[in-house]
């Protein structure tokens, strides 16, 4: 089993990322060693369309190493977030007798390892869960304990701190993964970059278009240098009291496109792509970010067939009244994450609602 091998370093809830090929094989032995042990039901959450690839491979593995571990699967998508699918777990994880010392195990992308992990940190007050993502943009909310469920008029506004015990990443899974999510998960690596390493954005754009083919080495190098930006951050501020916040880079705008979507016409990746874009732009226009931020960032993310312009159908009026809900505004103040320069960002505060107004309706018109 040859993997490379991260830290979020959180004192007595340190854990490793484990990445690696082919991993999703070696999964009981990579939980005996982080301490998940196999006398209490495991309990695997899954989407229908991982399920069909995954489950039975796993559960088999499981089982051979004397696991006992139940499944429940949920419908593909961001809409699965929601209440009443994590209100209909609750209550599958209760009848198949989930205990104190039980472990739950999230396999799949960003929407499955958010509504585990909720449930995880709300079961009995909270038992430890176990990240297995299964698609790029999972490696950036696969790490860092933030898990929450949407809400009608917010996405992730319920919601709690909870670390995985470990985080095993299996790359092999990527190469499966339709273009449109691959797209996605790239959006979540160019924003690590885009807050954090100048050379990394470089190495990014000089690679993309073998990056895009998933070229297998390349891969494994940009999904590790993700991760320990995320980790690295994480370690410092775990629960967002200061630089954890820079990780929202786009996502203030980004959530909003995604709420008033219905969480049904952009993914994660692609609101949050157009909101790196509008986020560049408003730190232009107020003389906080250098010329051509903008230009660069619209370039790289076009580089991975992401989308940079204004999502049809949205008024910016509405977009602007749905930011002012996110949960990242304290006190009716709208707080961005803003790009200096690239590879580095800042949190700004109290950024004129009506220049943001502007830029959005700018983009908007431009249609």
């Amino acid at each position: 089993m040859n993997t490379n091998r991260l830290t979020v370093e959180l004192g007595e809830r340190s854990y490793e990322i484990v990445i690696g090929d082919s991993l999703l094989q070696h999964v009981p032995e990579l939980l005996a060693e982080a301490g998940v042990v196999s006398t209490s039901k495991l309990m695997i959450i899954t989407d229908e369309h991982v399920a069909a690839r995954y489950l039975e491979p796993l559960r088999d593995a499981l089982r051979a190493a004397g696991y006992d571990a139940t499944a429940s699967i949920v419908e593909a998508g961001e809409q699965s977030k929601s209440l009443a699918v994590y209100e209909r777990l609750m209550t599958e994880a209760i009848q198949a007798g989930l205990d104190r010392k039980s472990a739950i195990l999230a396999l799949g992308g960003g929407v499955v390892g958010d509504l585990a992990g909720f449930v995880a940190a709300t079961f009995m007050r909270g038992i430890d869960f176990v990240q297995l993502p299964t698609t790029l943009l999972a490696h950036d909310s696969s790490v860092g304990g933030k898990v929450a469920i949407n809400h009608p008029l917010g996405k992730n506004l319920i919601g709690a701190f909870h670390q995985p015990r470990v985080v095993i990443y299996d790359t092999k899974a990527l190469h499966t993964l339709p273009k449109r999510e691959v797209a996605a998960g790239f959006a979540e690596v160019i924003k690590h970059a885009l807050i954090s390493d100048a050379s990394f954005a470089d190495w990014l754009e000089e690679n993309a278009a073998r990056l895009w083919e998933l070229d297998s080495a390349l891969l494994g190098k940009a999904i590790e240098k993700g991760c320990a930006v995320k980790a690295a951050i994480v370690s410092a501020d775990e629960t967002e009291q200061g630089q954890r916040a820079l990780l929202n880079l786009g996502h203030t705008f980004g959530h909003a496109f995604e709420a008033l979507s219905a969480y049904s016409t952009l993914n994660h990746g692609e609101a949050i792509a157009i909101g790196m874009c509008i986020a560049a732009k408003v730190a232009e226009r107020i003389g906080f970010a250098k010329s051509g931020v903008y230009d660069r960032t619209k370039h790289l993310l076009s580089l991975y067939h992401l989308p940079t312009a204004w999502p049809k159908g949205l008024l910016p009026q509405e977009v602007l009244d749905a930011m002012k809900r996110d949960k990242k505004t304290v006190g009716g103040k709208l707080a961005l994450v803003l790009p200096r320069a690239i590879g580095q960002a800042e949190i700004v505060k109290n950024v004129d609602e009506q220049l943001i107004l502007t830029v959005m309706s700018e983009e908007a018109e431009a249609l």
